[in-house]
């Protein structure tokens, strides 16, 4: 069964102060404007419109919560990279998700999204470098796998493998099509390994 199965929206938020008080793990999803991001989590809770999906790039502009279950969030952050928004717009957003990213507590681990025809562009690295300095795990998901060729979808991921070898080793790579529901099961034993590791740790600590 899905870990996303059960999700359904929480809350939004547009400022840091604003996020909810709790002692529960987030899974933040992040991606450039268009990359895909919503149509990934639908893909995860098997649902339509959990998360709403635009064709206009950085619709989502605020920090959206989904409940997976009891004790773990789901958290959708705004895309980025979207040129026509305002400068104060894109300094608030960057100030936001840099924030959120480098300091909350809750957060478990970060999934970044990329279309896979353009995988690793500046500010999916300078995502890669806000994150890594917090030493938690990141899962790349390139997505729209199923607008290339078997062959070329796997040498795209072996190239963007061999970058992330050399530059942010301990970061975890996938192909996935929401179109075609390819890479779900692979996302979820990924996600899903966070999970079982951080109540390890927990119960090492309280032993």
């Amino acid at each position: 069964m899905s870990l996303f199965h059960d999700a359904s929206f929480y809350t939004s938020v547009n400022r840091f102060q604003d996020l909810p008080e709790h002692t529960c793990a987030e899974i933040a999803f992040a991606g450039r404007s268009n990359a895909g991001k919503s149509s990934v989590i639908n893909a995860l809770a098997h649902r339509k419109k959990l998360a709403f999906i635009s064709k206009i790039p950085g619709r989502t502009q605020q920090i959206n919560y989904f409940r997976i279950r009891g004790n773990l969030f789901l958290v959708d952050l705004p895309g980025y990279g979207y040129a026509k928004v305002s400068m104060d717009m894109r300094r608030h957003w960057e100030s936001l998700l840099s924030k959120y990213l480098q300091t909350h507590k809750a957060l478990l681990g970060l999934v970044l999204i990329m279309d896979i025809r353009h995988p690793l562009k500046a500010l999916d690295l300078q995502m890669l470098d806000w994150f890594s300095v917090t030493g938690k795990p990141v899962h790349i998901m390139l997505t729209k796998a199923d607008k290339l060729s078997r062959r070329h979808a796997d040498s795209m991921l072996n190239k963007v493998r061999d970058c992330l070898v050399l530059h942010y080793p301990s970061v975890s790579v996938q192909l996935f099509s929401s179109t075609r529901a390819t890479g779900i099961e692979e996302a979820n034993k990924a996600l899903c390994n966070w999970i079982d590791c951080k109540y390890i740790l927990q119960n090492q600590n309280e032993g």
